[in-house]
Protein backbone atom coordinates (compact mmCIF):
# COMPACT_ATOMS: atom_id res chain seq x y z
CA UNK A 1 0.00 0.00 0.00
CA UNK A 2 2.96 2.38 -0.41
CA UNK A 3 1.74 5.80 -1.70
CA UNK A 4 -1.77 4.95 -1.09
CA UNK A 5 -3.55 8.13 0.78
CA UNK A 6 -5.31 7.32 4.16
CA UNK A 7 -7.62 9.48 4.98
CA UNK A 8 -6.74 10.87 8.41
CA UNK A 9 -9.31 10.70 10.92
CA UNK A 10 -8.86 12.62 14.12
CA UNK A 11 -9.79 11.23 18.00
CA UNK A 12 -13.32 12.32 18.47
CA UNK A 13 -14.14 14.91 20.60
CA UNK A 14 -17.37 16.18 22.38
CA UNK A 15 -19.77 18.13 20.69
CA UNK A 16 -23.32 19.63 22.57
CA UNK A 17 -26.67 21.39 21.08
CA UNK A 18 -28.42 22.97 23.41
CA UNK A 19 -32.22 24.85 22.74
CA UNK A 20 -31.89 28.13 24.65
CA UNK A 21 -35.23 29.87 24.97
CA UNK A 22 -34.09 33.43 25.70
CA UNK A 23 -35.46 36.44 24.59
CA UNK A 24 -35.49 34.88 21.05
CA UNK A 25 -35.55 31.33 20.63
CA UNK A 26 -32.04 29.77 19.51
CA UNK A 27 -29.91 26.80 19.61
CA UNK A 28 -26.53 27.01 21.22
CA UNK A 29 -23.83 24.81 19.23
CA UNK A 30 -20.92 23.74 21.06
CA UNK A 31 -17.60 21.72 19.79
CA UNK A 32 -14.68 20.90 22.85
CA UNK A 33 -11.47 21.91 21.98
CA UNK A 34 -8.29 23.87 23.64
CA UNK A 35 -9.88 23.08 27.29
CA UNK A 36 -13.61 25.00 26.27
CA UNK A 37 -16.33 24.94 24.70
CA UNK A 38 -16.23 26.87 21.12
CA UNK A 39 -19.95 28.12 20.97
CA UNK A 40 -22.07 29.45 18.33
CA UNK A 41 -25.73 30.73 18.61
CA UNK A 42 -27.74 29.30 15.71
CA UNK A 43 -30.86 31.56 15.29
CA UNK A 44 -32.80 28.68 13.24
CA UNK A 45 -31.34 25.74 14.92
CA UNK A 46 -29.25 22.86 13.02
CA UNK A 47 -30.19 21.28 9.95
CA UNK A 48 -29.69 17.97 8.41
CA UNK A 49 -30.83 19.13 4.47
CA UNK A 50 -28.02 19.77 2.70
CA UNK A 51 -29.34 23.33 1.20
CA UNK A 52 -30.20 24.79 4.53
CA UNK A 53 -27.11 27.51 5.07
CA UNK A 54 -27.49 28.25 8.79
CA UNK A 55 -26.08 31.61 10.22
CA UNK A 56 -24.09 30.53 13.25
CA UNK A 57 -23.09 33.50 15.36
CA UNK A 58 -20.00 32.83 17.03
CA UNK A 59 -20.20 33.87 20.71
CA UNK A 60 -17.85 33.80 23.90
CA UNK A 61 -16.28 30.45 25.15
CA UNK A 62 -18.21 28.05 27.86
CA UNK A 63 -16.06 26.63 30.47
CA UNK A 64 -16.23 22.11 29.78
CA UNK A 65 -18.40 22.19 33.34
CA UNK A 66 -21.21 24.02 31.04
CA UNK A 67 -21.18 20.70 28.82
CA UNK A 68 -24.87 19.10 29.51
CA UNK A 69 -25.95 21.78 31.02
CA UNK A 70 -29.97 22.24 31.65
CA UNK A 71 -31.85 24.41 33.21
CA UNK A 72 -33.77 27.83 33.82
CA UNK A 73 -31.29 30.70 33.83
CA UNK A 74 -32.99 33.39 36.19
CA UNK A 75 -34.07 36.79 35.02
CA UNK A 76 -30.94 39.58 35.74
CA UNK A 77 -28.82 36.77 34.58
CA UNK A 78 -27.40 36.35 30.70
CA UNK A 79 -29.30 34.19 28.94
CA UNK A 80 -32.32 34.35 31.03
CA UNK A 81 -34.31 31.74 30.00
CA UNK A 82 -35.47 27.55 29.57
CA UNK A 83 -32.29 25.82 28.58
CA UNK A 84 -32.35 22.60 27.93
CA UNK A 85 -29.83 19.40 25.62
CA UNK A 86 -31.07 19.16 21.96
CA UNK A 87 -28.64 16.55 21.08
CA UNK A 88 -25.22 15.71 22.25
CA UNK A 89 -22.38 13.29 21.10
CA UNK A 90 -19.08 13.63 19.83
CA UNK A 91 -17.59 14.57 16.73
CA UNK A 92 -14.37 14.14 14.57
CA UNK A 93 -12.28 16.15 11.92
CA UNK A 94 -12.61 14.78 8.16
CA UNK A 95 -10.14 17.19 7.30
CA UNK A 96 -7.10 18.17 9.39
CA UNK A 97 -5.80 16.90 12.31
CA UNK A 98 -6.02 19.86 14.65
CA UNK A 99 -9.22 21.12 15.14
CA UNK A 100 -7.90 24.98 16.71
CA UNK A 101 -5.92 25.20 13.24
CA UNK A 102 -9.24 24.29 11.60
CA UNK A 103 -11.39 26.79 13.27
CA UNK A 104 -8.52 29.51 13.08
CA UNK A 105 -8.48 28.96 9.07
CA UNK A 106 -12.29 29.30 8.99
CA UNK A 107 -13.32 26.27 8.14
CA UNK A 108 -13.76 23.14 10.32
CA UNK A 109 -14.86 20.38 8.13
CA UNK A 110 -16.65 17.95 11.03
CA UNK A 111 -18.51 14.64 11.36
CA UNK A 112 -20.94 14.58 14.11
CA UNK A 113 -21.96 11.29 15.96
CA UNK A 114 -24.95 12.51 18.21
CA UNK A 115 -28.35 11.19 18.57
CA UNK A 116 -29.89 13.51 16.07
CA UNK A 117 -26.82 14.78 14.08
CA UNK A 118 -25.20 12.55 12.13
CA UNK A 119 -22.58 12.82 9.51
CA UNK A 120 -21.01 15.68 7.97
CA UNK A 121 -20.95 19.16 8.17
CA UNK A 122 -18.93 21.89 7.53
CA UNK A 123 -18.55 25.08 9.87
CA UNK A 124 -17.11 27.59 7.77
CA UNK A 125 -16.99 31.76 8.55
CA UNK A 126 -18.48 34.14 6.27
CA UNK A 127 -15.94 36.46 4.78
CA UNK A 128 -16.82 40.07 4.84
CA UNK A 129 -20.12 39.80 6.99
CA UNK A 130 -18.36 40.50 10.24
CA UNK A 131 -16.11 38.60 12.21
CA UNK A 132 -18.39 36.19 13.92
CA UNK A 133 -20.57 34.82 11.50
CA UNK A 134 -20.59 31.94 10.60
CA UNK A 135 -22.52 28.85 8.38
CA UNK A 136 -23.25 25.59 8.96
CA UNK A 137 -24.01 23.53 6.37
CA UNK A 138 -24.75 19.39 6.18
CA UNK A 139 -23.14 17.86 4.17
CA UNK A 140 -24.65 15.11 1.09
CA UNK A 141 -24.61 11.92 3.10
CA UNK A 142 -25.98 8.79 4.28
CA UNK A 143 -27.93 10.85 7.31
CA UNK A 144 -29.08 14.18 4.76
CA UNK A 145 -32.57 14.69 4.78
CA UNK A 146 -34.00 16.97 2.18
CA UNK A 147 -37.15 17.45 4.39
CA UNK A 148 -35.86 17.95 7.73
CA UNK A 149 -38.26 19.81 10.11
CA UNK A 150 -36.52 20.82 13.79
CA UNK A 151 -38.12 18.98 16.29
CA UNK A 152 -38.36 20.79 19.85
CA UNK A 153 -36.66 19.30 22.92
CA UNK A 154 -38.47 21.22 25.41
CA UNK A 155 -41.86 19.79 26.49
CA UNK A 156 -44.65 21.10 29.15
CA UNK A 157 -43.51 18.11 30.89
CA UNK A 158 -39.48 18.63 30.95
CA UNK A 159 -40.20 22.25 31.71
CA UNK A 160 -42.07 21.40 34.80
CA UNK A 161 -38.59 19.17 35.81
CA UNK A 162 -36.44 22.46 35.38
CA UNK A 163 -34.72 24.39 38.28
CA UNK A 164 -33.89 27.57 38.69
CA UNK A 165 -29.69 28.05 38.00
CA UNK A 166 -27.46 30.12 37.08
CA UNK A 167 -24.61 28.36 34.71
CA UNK A 168 -21.35 28.37 35.08
CA UNK A 169 -20.50 30.44 32.06
CA UNK A 170 -17.17 32.67 32.71
CA UNK A 171 -13.70 31.33 31.21
CA UNK A 172 -10.72 32.46 32.81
Amino acid sequence: MVGKKVKHRSTRMRFLVQEHHARQLHYDFRLEMSGVLKSWALPKGPSLNPADKRLAVMVDDHPLEYFGFEGIIPAGHYGAGAVVVWDQGEYSLLEGADPAKALESGKMVIELHGMILKGGFTLVKMKGRGENNWLLIKKKDAYSQAKWILPRALTKEKEAGLQERVPPCKVD
